[in-house]
Order: structure tokens, then C-alpha cells, then sequence
């Protein structure tokens, strides 16, 4: 089907750009290291201005320690020209099961957070037990942009 009218893009709104975090699931995060940038797939939580996610350790970890600013983005496509993204900015740290309290406490929360898209997570029955590094990026600052084939 041929569009009848040009398409027009637009920024989001921030409460648009929350609930598209909310409802999304898997994003992609960009990491740079000196002069080399990656983009992986991840799933993620978005709560209160933070994204919480796992991971396996690796090459990814091991890059985000000593560069810890990341890009992280959400999309959701229904066409060509009717699309909504959001793209957030911000620094990415490792949460540890057993450090100080407080480190203890934001690990907890972010299993339970975690546990409210998959269940299983973290414990004996989980699809992907080899993620075991759990991570936070906090929005510093969010930007959504918008396609849209109708007026």
C-alpha cells in the first residue's frame, strides 16, 4: 500500500518515553572502549528512572568497568513509517549479592524486579542461568522520537 500523505516524525513526550520502557523488554546497549563501540541485545526492567538488567560476564563487562557510559535503546515497529524509539543515556553498574547492605538491598530489589518479566530468573528452574551479572543504568537522559504514515 502506497502512502497517500508523507510521514511525519516527532519527538516523545517523557511520560510517552516511560511507558514505552515500561512495556518494552529487550532493547539493544551500546558500549564504547577506546576507539571501538558494541551494540548487544538485552532484556531489561525499567523502574523509577533505572533499568535493570542481566548478563553474562565477559567482554562486555569487563569494557563497561573501566568505561562505565552507555547508550541503551527501545523500539517499537509497526511499519516502515510507524515506529516509536526511545534512546537513553547513562552509566551502568554491577550490582553484587554480596557486598554492604545497601548493595545487598539493591541487588534484592533488582531480582525481584527482574523475576516480574521472567519468573524463574535466578533460581534452579532459569532458561539462561549463565546470566548472572545483574546491572543498573540509570537515566541520566532519555530522548523519544516518533514516525507517524497518518495525519
Amino acid at each position: 500500500m502506497a502512502l497517500t500523505t508523507r510521514p511525519t516524525f516527532s519527538e516523545l513526550p517523557r511520560r510517552d518515553c516511560v511507558e514505552l520502557l515500561r512495556r518494552g523488554h529487550v532493547g539493544r546497549i551500546a558500549f564504547a572502549f577506546h576507539d571501538r563501540v558494541d551494540i548487544e541485545p538485552i532484556s531489561y526492567v525499567y523502574s523509577e528512572d533505572w533499568l535493570y538488567g542481566r548478563t553474562s560476564p565477559g567482554a562486555k563487562l569487563a569494557t563497561v568497568q573501566h568505561h562505565p557510559w552507555v547508550a541503551f535503546e527501545v523500539d517499537e515497529i509497526e511499519g516502515r513509517f510507524d515506529w516509536r524509539s526511545v534512546v537513553v543515556h547513562g552509566a551502568m553498574y554491577l550490582l553484587e549479592p554480596d557486598g554492604g547492605d545497601r548493595e545487598r538491598e539493591l541487588y534484592a530489589a533488582a531480582v525481584e524486579l527482574l523475576r516480574g518479566v521472567d519468573v524463574d530468573a535466578l533460581t534452579p528452574g532459569d532458561p539462561t542461568p549463565f546470566r548472572t551479572a545483574i546491572f543498573r543504568i540509570h537515566v541520566d537522559d532519555m530522548v523519544g522520537r516518533r514516525a507517524s504514515s497518518t495525519t
